[in-house]
């Protein structure tokens, strides 16, 4: 269940970081561009490794992937002033900074600091982000074109294409599935709601979108393809260069690589933190098992990442589409892992299931995690601001980091204004003020040329 949901980053990386030609891809400051199935190749590779890996040392059903914060940073604003292989030297950079920072202990002192109320919220903050990208990936939600209202239903407040039609009858069946409780809900759904999906591609022969369809499917359409096996091209392993600093200089290549830790450092942290909640494996305090091993092996995704052009491999929020059917450890991991090694062979597989259908897989584990919203403590609003802040910011801005930076630094400032300085942990203070400069780094790279 959980390759299901998260199969489509095979599909969705090669687009964001390469392309099928030079003109259509996103071109580095040298003239590079990676091609579209190498980057698909080495996306399936290091997911299938790195989940494994997580699996065997830090036994727990957390797969990985590349995260698509980071790759979209990385061709949105890093390789317009390094090449591809410098700005995978900088990803392999900060992922060893990881590794130091959770092998010294320090990553889970941070980590275990975080109050109880802002772990909670932070799961629902993910859960909200999540059912958010599952909205807009599937068409339901749409950019207006307008400063007010920025987003609508559909085209012109209304679902007028099949495929978020598709989207809305999946999630009618897994809902209904799951509210009869009938095991294996998620894959039943999305498995049937995909056949659906194929039959009315067949009838009405819509297509992709492209960009330019706005009626067709948003990323691949579900058809059944003309081959199922295809060798990996896996030319871009080892195509990293560590010559950024040397291009840019080492204060504006510094900023790059701390814009990366952080997005790196608390994007898996929220992540981690809301599916061992919704396991049900964290402890009173929002701390899981084995939490020192996990962190370390998150840190070695980015490294793996970096190294093989893939960006930084993460733990995948999608992870609890398999927790809500029953993953509780590492096996899950393995068996995920397998299956997206596998799928460097079986490319064209990966593509039948269209992203509307996993759109609605991720609506409903979002409103699972949403669930835990139950436990927060509403009663004082010195927690009420942070926790809100942290929640609402995620899915408003699209980035985990960003909620709980907001959450952080209210937490500390109001709790501490409001007579409760006490109970707020150095380190929270200190990872505040990093956020600070997190949030204001755009005027602090300008500063520095």
């Amino acid at each position: 269940m959980t390759f299901v949901t998260m199969a489509y980053i095979v599909i969705l990386n090669p687009l964001i970081l390469g392309g099928f030609s030079a003109d259509q891809a996103t071109v580095d400051v040298a003239g590079n561009w990676l091609p579209n199935a190498q980057v698909a190749a080495v996306t399936a590779l290091t997911a299938g490794v790195m989940t494994i890996l997580f699996g065997v040392i830090a036994r727990l059903p957390f797969g990985f992937a590349a995260g698509l914060g980071i790759n979209s940073f990385l061709a949105a604003s890093v390789v317009g002033q390094v090449t591809w292989a410098e700005a995978m030297g900088l990803v392999v950079i900060n992922g060893l900074i990881i590794v130091l920072l959770a092998s010294t202990g320090l990553r889970a002192m941070i980590f275990t600091a975080v109050p109880q109320q802002l772990k909670l919220a932070i799961t629902v903050g993910i859960g909200l982000f999540i059912a958010f990208i599952g909205l807009v990936d599937s068409g339901f939600v749409r950019s207006s074109g307008f400063a007010a209202p920025p987003v609508q239903l559909g085209e012109n407040g209304s679902v007028t294409t099949l495929p978020t039609t598709v989207f809305v009858i999946g999630l009618i069946i897994i809902g209904v599935l799951l509210a009869r409780k009938v095991k294996a809900a998620l894959l039943i759904g999305i498995v049937a709601t995909t056949v659906i999906a194929v039959i009315l591609e067949a009838i009405f022969k819509v297509g992709p979108s492209f960009g330019t369809n706005p009626a067709g499917w948003n990323l691949n359409a579900p058809v059944l393809p003309s081959s199922i096996v295809a060798m990996p091209d896996l030319s871009l392993l080892g195509q990293v260069s560590f010559g950024a600093f040397d291009r840019i200089g080492v204060l504006a290549a510094t900023m790059l690589v701390f814009t990366l830790v952080f997005t790196n450092f608390f994007d898996a942290m929220g992540t981690m933190t809301g599916l061992a909640n919704e396991a049900g494996l964290a402890d009173k305090d929002g701390n899981f098992p084995r939490l020192k091993s996990a962190l370390i092996v998150e840190g070695i995704g980015a490294v793996a990442g970096g190294a093989a052009s893939a960006s930084s491999n993460t733990v995948f929020i999608e992870s609890g589409a398999g927790i809500s059917e029953g993953a509780r450890t590492g096996l899950a991991n393995v068996v995920t892992g397998v299956l997206f090694l596998a799928a460097m062979f079986f490319t064209p597989l990966t593509q039948i299931v269209p992203l509307e259908v996993a759109a609605a897989a991720l609506v409903i584990v979002g409103a699972l995690m949403v669930s835990q919203i139950r436990h927060i403590d509403f009663s004082e609003f010195s927690i009420v601001l942070p926790v809100f802040l942290t929640i609402i910011v995620m899915p408003l801005t699209y980035s985990i980091a960003n909620g709980i930076g907001a959450g952080f630094i209210s937490w500390v400032l109001v709790r501490s204004l409001s007579g409760k300085a006490r109970g707020v942990s150095p380190l929270l203070w200190i990872v505040a003020v990093g956020f600070l400069v997190y949030f204001v780094r755009g005027p602090i790279e300008a500063l520095l040329g």
